[in-house]
């Protein structure tokens, strides 16, 4: 019987309606799931896959085996909140005026800087977002809100669909806010569990949306101190550990594995194992670094230019897109790059009218090491008010730039000049600032111009 026109428009809409939107489905299904581990002042050498010899942490090495891992990857900047707008941005957080850790309005006057993230600045979980992925942060925020910060805007106009955050964020999770503070006994979901919270969270919103390919930011608030390590059996009876001596930060960092190893193991569970790209790095360096050692032979800390303070461990694992086991000891990749590479990799559209200082360097993750054709810049202290500082050989001069294996480091003025093969010398020890004169002047015009083009605020 031949189907007349009214019937094969029927069978038409039929079709569209029952066929297409599953097809779409597992289009978007077969897209990967990102999931972006920001720790927390975790120093280069606190990990066995960097020579750590604190604890032995097999669930991040378990990650490094099955993925790659970057010797040379930097932060955005030596402390928090500056080091995360980089990478929520992909731009320079001096150009959103983020120079410090934001504190009290007070506080962010005195340095120079802003009370939080404008909404205006482009965010990667909303190009994400836009591009039809389900959106969530879970952990530390740090770029608005808190003490007296009481206007910040609400992660959903940074482009996340849900969100479970920490007192320094401008919708605190009830759990972990009890009080009016970073933390408190008081909290229903206590200090050594948050990491736990956050990766339930994580597998929680993953599970949800099954049928949705996920980015999710995972930045717990370890290991940050003070270090309040789960209680023990064998610790009964004993004094209290010291919420900053080394004890307290190995059982810190013991129990903060073991819920990187629940979270690969809960996506292996819900069958998202192979299909989810995962990087663990950390936002800053160390401190206290127990006489270097959590920097891992490197010069500085948190809150130094050195490479102790920006220098950071990297992996990233996909299974069968990203080789497993694999470390690449040559390329250079700035906090800035995440979001153009991750796009890149997750196939999501940056608007044109997007200008980041960020570069796609999605190919040595996937295998062709480069060097990056881009100077990184870098800046920590603009007085002497609102920052703190190092002691000792630890403290560097205020701006930096690295361009191909030279790294210059001085001060706003001109002065503190220093200037290192930063490939022949990663430790930083020996100044080459005299011998090699025509790049000393080269880099020190860049970093003055780069400098000069930052925006300013006015301090106190």
């Amino acid at each position: 019987m031949r189907l007349n026109k009214f019937s094969k428009l029927l069978m038409w809409i039929i079709l569209c309606v029952s066929v297409f939107p599953v097809l779409a489905q597992r289009r978007e299904a077969g897209r990967p799931n990102v999931i972006v581990i920001l720790t927390d002042d975790m120093g280069y050498g606190d990990v066995g896959a960097y020579g750590g010899r604190f604890v032995p942490t097999p669930n991040i090495d378990r990650l490094a085996a099955r993925g790659l891992k970057l010797t040379q990857y930097y932060s955005g900047a030596p402390i928090c909140s500056p080091s995360r707008a980089s990478i929520l941005t992909g731009m320079q957080p001096g150009k959103w005026n983020f120079t410090t850790f934001l504190d009290t309005q007070k506080h962010n006057k005195d340095a120079g800087q802003i009370d939080y993230l404008t909404p205006e600045a482009p965010s990667m979980a909303r190009f994400f977002k836009s591009s039809g992925y389900a959106t969530g942060h879970f952990g530390k925020w740090h770029m608005g809100g808190g003490r007296d910060v009481t206007n910040a805007p609400g992660f959903a106009q940074y482009g996340f669909d849900e969100h479970a955050s920490t007192y320094e964020s401008p919708e605190p999770d009830p759990a972990i806010t009890a009080t009016n503070w970073i933390w408190s006994d008081k909290d229903s979901i206590k200090r050594w569990d948050r990491t736990k919270y956050f990766v339930d969270k994580t597998l929680d919103f993953m599970k949800r949306h099954k049928g949705q390919p996920c980015f999710v930011n995972l930045w717990p608030d370890e290991v940050h101190t003070p270090w309040v390590p789960k209680p023990e059996t064998e610790n009964a009876g004993k004094s209290a550990l010291k919420p900053q001596e080394e004890a307290a930060f190995k059982g810190v960092l013991k129990e903060y594995d073991v819920q990187i190893g629940r979270l690969l193991d809960g996506l292996k569970e819900l069958g998202l194992a192979e299909n989810t790209i995962i990087i663990f790095t950390s936002d800053n360096g160390a401190l206290p670094t127990f006489g270097g050692a959590r920097s891992g032979g490197l010069r500085g800390s948190k809150l130094s230019l050195y490479e102790g303070g920006i220098r950071m461990p990297f992996i990233i694992s996909w299974p069968g897109h990203i080789q497993a086991n694999k470390t690449d000891d040559r390329s250079e990749l700035h906090a800035t790059d995440l979001l153009p590479t991750l796009s890149k990799l997750a196939g999501v559209k940056i608007p044109a009218t997007y200008h980041g200082d960020g570069i796609d360097r999605s190919g040595i993750l996937l295998g062709k090491p480069s060097l990056r054709k881009k100077e990184m810049y870098w800046e920590y202290g603009r007085n002497d008010i609102a920052y703190n500082y190092p002691k000792g050989t630890d403290r560097s001069p205020r701006l930096a730039v690295r361009s191909g294996e030279w790294k210059l480091l001085m001060d706003a003025d001109g002065s503190k000049v220093e200037l290192y093969n930063i490939v022949k010398d990663s430790a930083e020890t020996t100044n080459l600032q005299a011998s090699e004169a025509k790049i000393t002047k080269e880099l020190s015009g860049k970093l003055t111009a780069w400098w000069k083009s930052l925006p300013r605020l006015n301090a106190n």
